[in-house]
């Protein structure tokens, strides 16, 4: 009977210290499942090249000033960040503009991602490492145009505005090579991602190329294009580019005050200090 009773004493204790160690993990656990848009937590942002100093400066300010953290994530190709986003993989994103994110949530069937902030307009350019000017284009020449639904009509309004061809459609309206009426040199388009347009400049005459490929490039488009679109145009707000999040977190506080940190006079110095006035202030 001693020995039954030693032995229901020690079952009892090893049962009672699981259930202690049981409920310590399940504390833990608690612990651990925190919201990843506690304002606590760091923001990654998703961006699209190496050249993000303007980013870099406003994160300095925030964090500076808030105590807050926040981050980039680089990506290669504008078909990544958004896909990113949605996932969870990223909190924001800073690359695109308003038509590029149209297009987006059209092929998702749904609107996955709202821009939360305005940023810049960046002037699409036709860059050319054989001419200076888009005259000297010749019959048959080959000219790299980048081939997302977005800035594949947009290259094309901007070769119509140079005076090279006429398109069948208005500024802002999908339009495709099919839809060019007029072509009278008998120019080559070449479609290619818009990440590689600055590459093909070796192999084609000429190259319409996205402001951020451009400077990544070591290209500057105030001195560098053959030929800038007009930011003035009343066609160009479309093509602002914006601060998006998924649509559960357009009112989502943190992100709001991360916003408010890059819409910033700062902000607008920076653009004049590290893109030479490419980029153009919108909001």
């Amino acid at each position: 009977m001693k020995n039954l009773a030693k032995f229901t004493l020690a079952l009892a204790l090893v049962l009672g210290l699981s259930s202690c160690g049981a409920n310590k993990t399940e504390d833990k656990t608690k612990q651990e499942e925190k919201p990843k848009t506690e304002a606590t937590d760091t923001i990654k942002i998703g961006v699209v090249g190496e050249k993000n100093e303007i980013w870099e400066e406003v994160i300095k300010r925030y964090e500076k000033a808030t105590g807050k953290k926040a981050e980039l994530v680089k990506f290669a190709d504008y078909n990544q960040p958004n896909e990113a986003l949605v996932s969870g993989d990223i909190d924001l994103n800073s690359y695109q503009h308003h038509k590029f994110l149209d297009e987006f949530n059209k092929a998702q069937g749904e609107e996955k991602i709202v821009g939360i902030g305005d940023t810049m307009l960046a002037p699409l350019g036709i860059y050319s490492n054989q001419i200076k000017d888009v005259n000297e284009l010749k019959e048959g020449d080959k000219i790299a145009i980048p081939n997302d639904p977005s800035n594949g009509p947009r290259a094309l309004f901007l070769l119509q505005a140079a005076g090279l061809i006429k398109i069948d459609g208005k500024a802002g309206e999908s339009v495709a090579l099919e839809n060019i009426k007029e072509n009278p040199k008998k120019l080559e388009f070449i479609e290619m991602d818009a990440s590689q347009t600055p590459r093909s400049l070796d192999d084609v005459k000429a190259a319409v190329v996205n402001d951020n490929y451009a400077l990544d490039a070591g290209l500057s488009p105030n001195k560098d294009a053959i030929f800038l679109e007009d930011p003035k145009s009343p066609d160009a707000k479309i093509y602002v580019n914006c601060i998006a999040a998924r649509i559960e977190d357009k009112d989502n506080e943190a992100y709001k005050e991360l916003v408010k940190y890059y819409q910033s006079e700062e902000t607008k110095k920076d653009y004049e200090k590290y893109t030479n006035g490419a980029w153009i202030a919108s909001w």
